[in-house]
């Protein structure tokens, strides 16, 4: 039995299979450019790993209060090397992303200082936090109020209107790599040290805040190289390579990460308390598996953006941008474009792929959202996922793959759904 054949037996027909195929004649090159980007990643996580002599010792499991956990504190000075940054806070008590941005705002935001969002409005689940939509302990609760400037309308920063936003009461500057739930192009990490540039020369004592989920090694470069002060993750996305079960971190200066600590425990306590619960070999291995994941989900999204790109949807980005994160938006036209694309994702997955998924009320945001993920960690954004809201313009956003391998068949059995509802026709 050939490699085309195995894909028959899981449900591709042979004309969708020929199809990626001649898809991917074109890909060589791009393919090969995200490669070189995964080796250089591969040797920064290496050095920062031996530079902080990294050994078994390290893995042990702590309870209660987690005293004196080294391999805690090492894992800590390990990512604020790969991320070139004074400090870091990387923790299995931080829930999620989200959780992690509400950490880093709260922290170091006080009473009458405002937030700035210079990119627009910020993902959704982060409305609730600020306040954008009330909720019991935002930011708004608790006397910070908010500012936004949106994007021009070709994506890019309205640096006028920023500079006229930007007050005594301005604080944090808070600047969303990813672009969520939006059709924008994504940020570069060279577009965000511009716009970092651009604040700090108007007030150099506003702290730049960057939500740097989904674009982890994405590029060679970080936020934190260019003048951030503080970015931002989840480890059950980019950073934590499939294997961490749950976890986020933050990297950035001495004080914005110590103010972070404080929020994270309690005041008095900080980064002293907090025990692995054995976590930590799952928390390493992660991160040096990383830059190789990172890789295989590039190459899904350039893969996804290629075929639907040709079957005439839009796509962001394009087949030919380049890429500043892993997700792939297409705008499937209708809700059963979307419905029958994450049939197909998950029909994929090495777990539940004999699950429906169904638009739902999601909590946190306002659009019933459809989700597709077959994941060992549940809700894990770097294994193989779509979603989206069932709103206009009906866009699905893909994302992850653990493997280039799993990708394609997910990108595949995407294409094999829409086309036995005859949502499209091959070209």
């Amino acid at each position: 039995m050939n490699t085309k054949d195995m894909y028959i037996n899981l449900g591709i027909a042979p004309e969708i299979y020929d199809y990626g195929e001649k898809i991917l004649e074109g890909l060589k090159a791009r393919f090969e450019e995200i490669d070189l980007t995964a080796e250089y990643n591969q040797c920064k996580v290496i050095t920062a790993m031996q530079q902080n002599r990294v050994n078994a010792t390290h893995f042990a499991a702590t309870t209660g209060y987690g005293y004196n956990d080294f391999g805690r504190d090492t894992l800590e000075k390990v990512y604020a090397d790969c991320f070139h940054t004074e400090a870091a806070l990387v923790r299995p008590q931080i829930a999620c992303g989200t959780h992690a941005l509400a950490i880093a705002l709260s922290a170091n935001l006080l009473p009458g200082d405002e937030l700035l969002s210079p990119v627009g409005g910020p993902y959704d689940t982060l409305e609730e936090v600020i306040g954008i939509r009330n909720s019991p302990g935002s930011l708004k609760e608790y006397g910070v109020s908010y500012r936004q400037v949106n994007l021009n309308p070709d994506g890019t920063f309205d640096y006028e209107n920023i500079k006229k936003a930007i007050n005594t009461k301005t604080k944090l500057v808070t600047i969303q790599r990813s672009k969520g739930y939006q059709t924008r192009p994504s940020f570069s990490v060279k577009q965000i040290g511009e716009l970092t540039s651009f604040v700090k020369n108007i007030n150099p004592d506003l702290i730049c805040m960057v939500d740097n989920c989904y674009g982890e090694f994405v590029e060679t470069i970080e936020p934190s190289d260019l003048g951030a002060d503080m970015v931002v993750g989840s480890l059950i996305k980019n950073p934590g390579g499939g294997l961490a079960p749950i976890g986020g971190y933050i990297c950035g200066s001495q004080k914005c990460i110590e103010r972070c600590s404080y929020r994270l425990s309690a005041p008095g306590l900080g980064k002293e308390v907090g025990a692995n619960l054995g976590l930590l070999p799952s928390f390493y291995q992660g991160l040096f598996l990383a830059p190789t994941v990172v890789a295989s989900a590039l190459k899904g999204a350039v893969f996804a953006a290629s075929i639907y790109e040709n079957l005439g949807f839009k796509v962001v980005p394009s087949s030919t941008e380049s890429r500043h994160d892993i997700i792939q938006a297409v705008e499937l036209k209708s809700p059963a474009g979307m419905v029958a694309f994450c049939k197909g994702i998950q029909a994929a997955a090495p777990v539940d792929s004999y699950v429906t998924p169904e638009p739902w009320a999601m909590p946190g945001y306002d659009s019933e959202v459809i989700m597709a993920a077959g994941a060992f960690v549940q809700g894990s954004s770097i294994e193989l996922s779509a979603d989206g809201p069932i709103r206009e313009p009906y866009a699905v956003y893909f994302q992850g793959g653990l493997t280039w391998y799993h990708a394609k068949l997910g990108i595949l059995m995407s294409l094999q759904k829409m086309y036995e509802e005859k949502l499209i026709e091959l070209n």
